[in-house]
């Protein structure tokens, strides 16, 4: 069967293939009525705009890239790309992936380059280079749009598309949580420090421990990736020690995973032996045992909020703010209060 073209549509609507066009574009001069009328068309027929041949027809672009840095966190991509998708399949635009090289010296034309060469529209960009000054900057001088996504308190209020996810709020609460259960020996795994939300982590892990009278000790604070095998080479490292921790927080939760693995392999019973959080909600949380606490964010709505923003950018010229997101805290068999007795 042939695809449908905007004629069914607009043949099934009543209307003209041009207020289908307006519709599929979200010009605001259409009536609620037509709008209604076209969006039920478009879904009996299921209906797909053609992005590229509507490029190629005039001068404006209906593709974006998703910019991501290409040693990643596979589950945290594959939920963004997904929103990031839906976004675009709601508004006709096509997505192009770009993989790239966060710590390149290239990185910065590499990207203005391909805005130009791919004709884009503009960039969603994840971190590191949504948190790159230089990288925005030039952006902005080359006239590219573009959405990003942060760890961040606090609206950026740059002018542009933001979505700003306070890892802080949410590090606080999992951290308050084990000292509710009654821990104080509480380690902290870092994620890559190149990523702004390690820091607000760590700082939210520590805002909790001094507001509720507890010090930190440096040996229970490692440094680290957002790897799974380092989450298990770091906790065995505190495992090994003289004096352990009853609780160990990990940056994510592959991290955390890789925690629970190294607890197992010491023999120990988590989380009577050992309470162990983490962070993201992605699938190695769930599919752990115990499962893992962890603070719930829904990367997927994140992607597609900030597609969304950038598309309301690029389609009503005008400029879109920012949006913030706080994971949640999720309460799983992974933490309980810390054994009376010393191990």
């Amino acid at each position: 069967m042939r695809k449908p073209t905007i004629k069914d549509v607009a043949s099934l609507a009543g209307v003209s293939p041009m207020t289908v066009s307006r519709v599929i574009n979200r010009e605001p001069t259409v009536h609620a009525d037509t709008i209604q009328k076209v969006r039920r068309a478009i879904d009996t027929l299921q209906y797909q705009p053609d992005a590229t041949a509507r490029s190629l027809r005039g001068t404006r672009s209906f593709t974006i890239a998703l910019v991501y840095d290409d040693n990643p966190n596979a589950n945290y991509i594959l939920s963004l790309q997904n929103g990031v998708l839906a976004a675009c399949r709601e508004r006709g635009y096509e997505l192009l992936i770009y993989p790239c090289d966060a710590a390149s010296p290239k990185l910065v034309d590499e990207l203005c380059l391909l805005a130009k060469n791919a004709r884009l529209a503009g960039l969603v960009l994840t971190p590191p280079m949504s948190e790159n000054p230089r990288l925005l900057a030039k952006l902005k001088a080359n006239k590219v749009d573009y959405a990003r996504i942060i760890a961040a308190r606090n609206d950026p209020r740059d002018g542009a598309p933001c979505v700003y996810v306070d890892d802080h709020k949410a590090a606080y609460a999992i951290t308050a949580y084990l000292v509710q259960l009654g821990h104080t020996e509480i380690a902290f795994l870092w994620g890559d420090p190149q990523y702004r939300s390690s820091a607000e982590r760590y700082q939210g892990y520590a805002d909790a421990m001094k507001e509720h009278g507890i010090p930190i000790k440096k040996k229970y604070v490692l440094e680290g990736t957002y790897v799974y095998e380092d989450g298990f080479r770091r906790a065995r490292k505190l495992l090994a020690g003289k004096e352990t921790p009853t609780a160990i927080f990990g940056s994510n939760d592959e991290i955390a995973a890789g925690a629970l693995a190294a607890a197992r392999s010491a023999g120990l019973d988590v989380p009577w032996d050992l309470s162990i959080a983490g962070f993201e909600d992605n699938p190695f949380s769930r599919q752990a045992w115990p499962a893992l606490t962890t603070a719930s964010q829904s990367t997927s709505e994140i992607g597609k909020h900030a597609a969304s923003r950038l598309l309301d950018q690029l389609q009503k010229g005008v400029a879109a703010g920012s949006e913030r997101f706080v994971p949640e805290l999720v309460i799983r068999g992974s933490t309980a209060p810390p054994r009376t007795a010393k191990r």
